[in-house]
């Protein structure tokens, strides 16, 4: 173990280094890659420095107490220092082993929210636009950007699709575990006996592809422009500047009309093709860590019902670790810190569990 350490410390000094030489900054796509690598390795290796110095001082306590003139008072003074350390040591383990854990290669990057309405019609559609402004809250209260790329609203407020970007700085690893079905229990407005009606959205969130991940083929596109339709402003219904996207081999469709030009809304299309096909490699290419993943906090199956939000009862309860929190107010409002640090430390509880167990 602490070799490891050492190791990542060493890596952490080599790369401050590398930061301040001239050859690494006139060169961007090495600062960039060794930047990242920097932010990746930084919070550990402060760990890893706080962890050498508890061991140091548990050494020196020790070098005291086998003084053979060391002074009762002194003894029991470095007694007492070595009980505090000792625990100080066990809870800088317990971090260390955290932080040592597998990283999400996808962590890092922007997120492609994409928000149905499902079963309940209207009322469903109007939860699809509650769940948008939950997270669009959220993100903001995180200091991230929130680009609206595509939505089919209903006309009073609600959502039948709603695709959006999330961009900024370790953006994925706070969604990744929203994926799934989100069911509504409340009463409608147009609801005149007082009954409660269930409806449900999906939630799928996709972390957002790089160039260099999909390679796309033209050929393999079929690109339909059309008149767009609904709200948007003078360019609806009087030019064809909607974009719909097909990927011939696997049959995914993208498209977009929020745009003015038919330019901006090829660019969105493009965006939302390549977040879903990057998903669908990855979910074809990683099953095991899928299964691994569904023994943690569920697969984030769009089939999968995930989340319930009573509102009768001012509650919200995550089926997959079997957490109630009686703050539906707060959460719809963007109050999501509690919520996701729960579904964290599940998700590294179980990798914590099944590293113990190989």
């Amino acid at each position: 173990m602490n070799k490891r350490l050492e190791g990542i410390f060493h890596r952490h000094e080599e790369l401050l280094v590398l930061l301040a030489d001239p050859d690494v900054t006139n060169n961007a796509k090495r600062y960039a890659d060794i930047s990242r690598e920097f932010s990746r390795i930084e919070p550990v290796a402060a760990q890893v420095k706080y962890h050498f110095s508890l061991q140091k001082q548990c050494d020196d306590n020790h070098a005291m107490l086998a003084e053979p003139d060391c002074d009762a008072e002194l003894r029991e003074m470095a007694e007492d220092d070595l009980r505090v350390l000792r625990n100080g040591l066990l809870k800088s383990q317990a971090e260390l082993e955290v932080l040592l854990l597998p990283k999400d290669p996808n962590d890092d990057r922007n997120a492609i929210f994409e928000i149905r309405a499902g079963t309940g019609g209207e009322e469903a559609a109007l939860f699809s636009a509650d769940l948008f402004r939950m997270y669009s809250r959220f993100a903001e209260k995180q200091g991230f950007d929130v680009q609206i790329l595509s939505a089919n609203g209903t006309g009073i407020g609600g959502y039948k699709e709603i695709i959006a970007q999330i961009s900024g700085k370790n953006v994925f690893s706070c969604f990744k575990f929203e994926s799934g079905v989100h069911r509504v229990q409340r009463v409608p407005e147009t609801e005149s006996g007082g009954r409660i009606h269930t409806s449900a959205c999906t939630v799928a969130v996709l972390p957002e592809a790089h160039e260099v991940d999909i390679n796309i083929r033209p050929d393999d596109l079929r690109i339909d422009v059309y008149r767009a339709s609904g709200a948007g402003g003078q360019h609806v219904n009087k030019t064809e500047s909607a974009v719909r996207i097909t990927h011939l081999p696997t049959g995914t469709v993208a498209t977009c009309q929020d745009q003015a030009s038919q330019h901006k809304n090829k660019a969105q299309a493009m965006k939302v093709l390549q977040a879903r096909l990057f998903d669908q490699e990855q979910q074809a290419a990683d099953k095991e860590r899928a299964d691994a993943r569904k023994g943690m906090v569920g697969s984030g199956d769009r089939s999968e019902r995930i989340r319930t939000y009573n509102f009768p009862q001012g509650r919200v309860t995550d089926h997959r670790i079997n957490l109630t929190l009686y703050k539906l107010e707060q959460i719809l409002a963007g109050d999501m810190d509690e919520l996701i640090g729960q579904l964290v430390s599940h998700h590294q509880a179980a990798l914590l569990a099944s590293r113990k167990e190989r």
